[in-house]
């Protein structure tokens, strides 16, 4: 049977530790700040190359630490350039239709993401960076952590190749609820638009 795990360890192994860490490093990063890169699928990818404890740790504390860099990132070049005041208004217009309209929509966003660029809209909607920075951590620890940790038991309990399917179809479900949460409140945020202006 194909060995994904096997076959991404063959890929970076020759970087090592650093090289494989590094590609977490940059798929989040790049995550936070340009567009999607179906994080959940790389990490539990790049995981399954060595599943043990420590090596799950490693992979926890590049995603908390590139999340954190991307955040602020995004966050202090938003606060430096002059943004446009239609962007300003259609960003504070957009925060007010959302289910919470300060910064624990982070922690939502987690389960349904609706708020992309998340350090422009902190800077932008003028939220405390600090309680930004906390909850991207702490949902990005708690969800990260839990997806690895189940993914450790899995590969703990069954064989390699058992594990991995078993793996896989959990991050398949994430994300698929994760896109149906999300396309549903986008629909409603749209609806609501249309009630204000009708």
């Amino acid at each position: 049977m194909f060995d994904l795990g096997q076959a991404i360890y063959s890929i970076f192994s020759p970087l090592g530790l650093t090289g494989m860490l590094s590609c977490i490093f940059i798929l989040f990063y790049v995550d936070a700040i340009l567009f999607p890169t179906l994080p959940e699928l790389f990490t539990v990818i790049i995981f399954m190359a060595k599943p043990e404890l420590w090596f799950g740790l490693a992979i926890l504390m590049a995603i908390a630490v590139s999340e954190f860099l991307g955040l602020t990132t995004l966050y202090l070049i938003v606060r430096k350039v002059t943004v446009p005041q239609w962007i300003e208004k259609a960003a504070n217009k957009y925060r007010k239709c959302l289910i919470m309209g300060d910064e624990r929509i982070i922690l939502l966003n987690r389960l349904a993401p609706v708020l992309p660029f998340m350090g422009a809209f902190v800077a932008i909607c003028k939220w405390s960076y600090v309680k930004s920075a906390f909850y991207t951590l702490i949902g990005g620890v708690s969800k990260y952590g839990l997806i690895l940790a189940a993914s450790g038991v899995f590969f703990a309990l069954f064989s390699s190749g058992l594990a991995q399917i078993i793996t896989l179809s959990m991050v398949a479900i994430v994300i698929a609820i994760s896109f149906t949460l999300s396309y549903m409140r986008g629909r409603r945020l749209g609806t609501s638009n249309e009630n204000r202006h009708g």
